[in-house]
């Protein structure tokens, strides 16, 4: 059987995506740096997952963010107070990166900062539960963010974004309590899509959890550590 035009489209822009996303890869391989891509829907907690992050890990890891957005710096704003190096990148109209944005990323980090020395890349992507998790960008590991306000469903609903994360954190656990979610069934959820998946509940607002995800991190940087001496 044929495939229709769109779905040949699809495979080759994907097949030229993943070229790109190996190549961003080897740059950071070739440099020892470890990269992590955050996905999410809009509001999940991503800016403020990484404002907690960046404040624990910035004096102990040397870190830079590429920042995904749609058309303002406004995350990207926000994260640069914590004196870290934070490339903004400008999608228009696309929902996601991929790595050809990424690339001129990389292009300036290797222009205006010493790669050598970086230990950290923090991908935020665009917010959006489905088309960054088909579009690779030369990360070394995924992390997904889903929200106690987005209810339980949504591992089941939207799955390639949960089948493709090697980290999930179920974020804003605050608000928990005063919703009408049930914890245990949106696990279930996710194990149901990805039985392996780093499950992690936390709240960037009280900090409950994030001693496990900044644990997480530090245990990614380790792998790149221990890839250079090798």
């Amino acid at each position: 059987m044929h495939q229709t035009f769109n779905a040949a489209l699809e495979l080759n822009l994907l097949h030229a995506n993943q070229e790109g996303a190996d190549h961003n890869r080897a740059h950071f391989d070739q440099w020892g740096i470890r990269c992590l891509n955050l996905m999410s829907s809009p509001g999940a907690g991503k800016t403020a997952l990484l404002e907690r992050t960046l404040a624990t890990l910035q004096p102990e890891l040397k870190i830079v963010v590429i920042e995904g957005d749609m058309t303002t710096e406004l995350d990207a704003d926000r994260l640069r107070q914590y004196g870290v190096p934070v490339i903004a990148i400008n999608t228009g109209r696309a929902c996601h990166l991929d790595s050809q944005m990424v690339s001129g990323g990389i292009h300036t980090l290797a222009r205006d900062y010493e790669p050598e020395t970086i230990d950290l890349v923090f991908v935020e992507n665009v917010g959006n539960l489905v088309c960054p998790a088909e579009f690779e960008v030369g990360e070394h590991a995924k992390v997904a963010l889903l929200s106690v306000t987005e209810g339980e469903d949504k591992p089941l609903k939207y799955p390639l974004m949960f089948q493709e994360a090697d980290c999930l954190l179920i974020t804003k656990m605050d608000l928990a309590p005063y919703l009408d979610l049930n914890l245990a069934q949106l696990e279930a959820n996710v194990r149901q899509i990805n039985p392996q998946v780093t499950l992690i509940p936390v709240s960037a607002k009280t900090g409950a959890g994030l001693d496990l995800w900044l644990d997480w991190v530090r245990s990614q940087v380790q792998q790149r550590t221990a890839l250079v001496m090798a």
